[in-house]
């Protein structure tokens, strides 16, 4: 007798077109050129260590005039999901006409909040000695993201942030399946927004976690991350078809405040419990997108937990060559770009100096063209060992 579904199983979990502030653009039809052709969207910039220019994932893209924000929430991190706001209004309204009533509920992922913010009003006050007239704290309290957007859309459903460093908003999109499968909402805003400041670029400057060059994901030759910024929000609803959130595993080995546990047991364990969400077995899964920061640990971390569990035949890209790593809003928008290579039927490919290091197990890296699959995984880890892994499907209406 076949075992019993869960809950959470059994709830269908509709991801719809995601909504995108990125350094690849701010439309679907841009970003998926800059993806699937693998075109990197980095800039080098020295704004946040003088001196020492830095490839950084800059949005370059127009963001809402931030006197439309409440003072309360006005930050960079909230103009970016402003403006991810926007894209996803068309998506939102024809919800809306089609469920009235629905319950509606916010969750979100970020690491700085509206922090950028703050480091102006302290250098101010350093200066000064007071705080600027317009100065809110709450404008870097980590709740502020999903408050704004609750506030900005005049919803009254569950509320709220999580912040878990590099799987914040990938996490988030795990909790909006829970609050589907739990009745509380009839479907959830779920993403997640981060922007560059000087307290992430300096912080992982003193990790010497960062490169000065383009990053080379699983290269030889790789030494550190590029930082990046983008908001990325998903309409997640209880509709079933199209593009499914089948599973997800969450994991936490708790090996190192910083460094992945280097036998990979913890991003297995995550892959695994997502596999086993969807009742589907490891050769069903037909792209990975990789964490893939470039780093020497997670990279080697990495691809050992990837081989054990797929072999040499999936094909896999990590997609931080492009866009940099924009940490809280990493899962989200790389969620996103396995729901596009779902739609589009096409491949990310895996772009590094083309020197791949042989003392990693050997990966099938994705090479750009068509690709019909169904099924897309997505791997997120971060400070802490807490690891997730997301896995989308696509299913006929």
């Amino acid at each position: 007798m076949p075992s019993r579904l869960s809950p959470i199983q059994e709830q269908p979990c509709r991801l719809l077109p995601p909504a995108l502030v990125c350094p690849l653009g701010d439309d679907l039809e841009t970003i998926a050129d800059a993806l699937f052709s693998g075109r990197r969207g980095l800039v080098h910039d020295d704004a946040f260590t003088p001196g020492r220019p830095l490839p950084l994932g800059r949005v370059n893209s127009p963001l809402p005039d931030a006197s439309r924000l409440p003072a309360v929430h006005r930050s960079r991190n909230n103009l970016l999901l402003a403006a991810a706001l926007e894209r996803l209004a068309p998506t939102l309204d024809a919800f809306r006409q089609r469920c009235p009533q629905a319950r509606i509920g916010v969750v979100l992922g970020t690491s700085t909040s509206g922090i950028g913010e703050t480091e102006v009003a302290l250098a101010k006050r350093r200066r000064e000695g007071d705080w600027s007239a317009d100065f809110h704290y709450q404008r870097h309290e980590i709740g502020s993201p999903a408050c704004f957007v609750a506030e900005w859309l005049g919803l009254d459903g569950p509320v709220y942030t999580l912040s878990t460093a590099c799987t914040s908003s990938a996490r988030a999109l795990a909790s909006a399946k829970r609050l589907l499968a739990s009745g509380a909402c009839d479907a959830v805003i779920a993403g997640g927004a981060d922007s560059l400041c000087g307290l992430t670029v300096n912080g992982f400057a003193s990790l010497e976690a960062l490169s000065d060059a383009p990053c080379q994901p699983f290269s030889i030759n790789r030494d550190g991350i590029n930082l990046g910024e983008a908001a990325a929000l998903f309409l997640v609803t209880a509709e079933t078809g199209g593009i499914q959130l089948s599973g997800y595993g969450e994991t936490s080995d708790a090996y190192h405040i910083s460094a992945p546990r280097p036998d990979g047991q913890g991003a297995i364990s995550a892959i695994q419990a997502a596999l086993g969400m969807a009742r589907l077995p490891a050769t069903a899964i037909d792209y990975l997108n990789l964490h893939g920061t470039a780093t020497r640990q997670n990279d080697s971390m990495e691809a050992l937990a990837v081989s054990q569990l797929f072999g040499d035949t999936l094909p896999c890209s990590s997609t931080k060559a492009l866009t940099g790593h924009t940490l809280g809003a990493c899962g989200a928008l790389e969620a996103a770009f396995c729901w596009m290579t779902l739609d589009a039927g096409r491949l990310p490919p895996h772009v590094n100096d083309g020197q791949l290091d042989p003392q990693l197990p050997p990966l099938n890296y994705a090479s750009a063209g068509r690709h019909d699959g169904c099924r897309a995984l997505s791997n997120a880890f971060a400070f802490g060992g807490n690891n997730i892994a997301l896995l989308l499907e696509r299913c006929d209406d």
